[in-house]
């Protein structure tokens, strides 16, 4: 009987913990990303825009995780930018980020039109997914790419950053 007592109160704090530990993705606005982007700091950031429905995004998100595991101790943040509408936030994108356990920090930017944000993001991006950018604004380097990365791609790619 105290077998059974015991493991009901575990399953019950199990539970209830399990919201404490889940990835938040916090929605933003455009001039939200574009300060996030703009900061003069020399950490380097990794942003990547993705979506729940596209393939090589979803293919790629392990890759940028890794990132943010490898780099946890120097001045590198991992952005994963979610292209979702809002809408599908509760309905699919934290039930994907919590599914995945993904490790780096998820926002999802609530603009509709793309024509009018794209060019603010990077001139260079057409507005297909997965878009990458890496920066440093401190040593005024920034890099894009405009297709799916893979692990050794990206983390060549950032090893010129952080030498």
């Amino acid at each position: 009987m105290n077998q059974l007592k015991f493991l009901v109160l575990a399953a019950t704090f199990f539970l209830l913990a399990l919201p404490g530990r889940a990835q938040k993705v916090e929605v933003i606005k455009l001039p939200e990303l574009q300060k996030r982007l703009s900061r003069s700091t020399d950490t380097t950031y990794v942003v990547n825009f993705w979506a729940t429905w596209c393939a090589p995004c979803v293919k790629e998100l392990p890759h940028f995780d890794q990132l943010t595991t490898t780099y946890a101790k120097q001045k590198v943040k991992v952005l994963l930018v979610s292209m979702d509408y809002a809408s599908q936030l509760e309905k699919k994108v934290k039930p994907f980020v919590l599914k995945r356990a993904l490790k780096s920090e998820v926002v999802l930017l609530n603009e509709t039109d793309p024509n009018t944000y794209l060019d603010k993001v990077d001139t260079k991006w057409s507005g297909a997914l997965p878009f990458t950018i890496i920066l440093n604004n401190a040593q005024r380097k920034r890099v894009t790419f405009e297709q799916e990365l893979s692990a050794e791609e990206l983390q060549k790619q950032l090893q010129a950053f952080v030498k």
